[in-house]
């Protein structure tokens, strides 16, 4: 398993995962975050907390990371923290990577959707984001002499 990959897939879970967030954000995580992510990342989460709580340098890695999910400092912290654990429980690593593998798989394969228009009018522009679709706009009727 790559470490610093599965570290980044949970960073963006672990102020949910460590309740870093108010109530009613905590109970969005799934919309945050998407169904599938959320509960691949509690599913981890139940098998690694006890280990990440029993280290106290892997526990301050993973708080300091809930409360900047954005932190490179931090989710190297705990990318070597994870590491050590690691090498010391394979079998936890292992456990890990099957929880994880489906997602591996879907990422591997490369989910690709093509768009074929028969007309430009009211055709909108928009892209998958975190498994949320970002609207960037939309093509109206185009007559004259147009150049895009």
């Amino acid at each position: 398993m790559d470490v610093a990959i599965f570290t980044s897939f949970l960073a963006p879970c672990l102020p949910y995962l460590l309740k870093k967030v108010a109530e009613p954000a905590l109970s969005g995580a799934a919309t945050k975050l998407g169904q599938d992510t959320w509960d691949k990342a509690k599913a981890i989460w139940t098998k690694l907390c006890p280990k990440v709580e029993a280290e106290a340098a892997a526990n301050i890695a993973a708080t300091k990371l809930a409360e900047k999910p954005d932190s490179e400092v931090w989710k190297a912290a705990l990318q070597e923290e994870l590491e050590a654990l690691f090498q010391k429980d394979q079998s936890l690593a292992e456990l890990i990577s099957e929880i994880l593998k489906d997602q591996d798989e879907v990422s591997k394969g490369g989910v690709q959707i093509q768009q074929t228009a028969g007309t430009v009018e009211g055709q909108m522009i928009g892209q998958m984001q975190n498994s949320q679709a970002k609207n960037i706009g939309s093509i109206g009727s185009v007559q004259g002499d147009v150049k895009l």
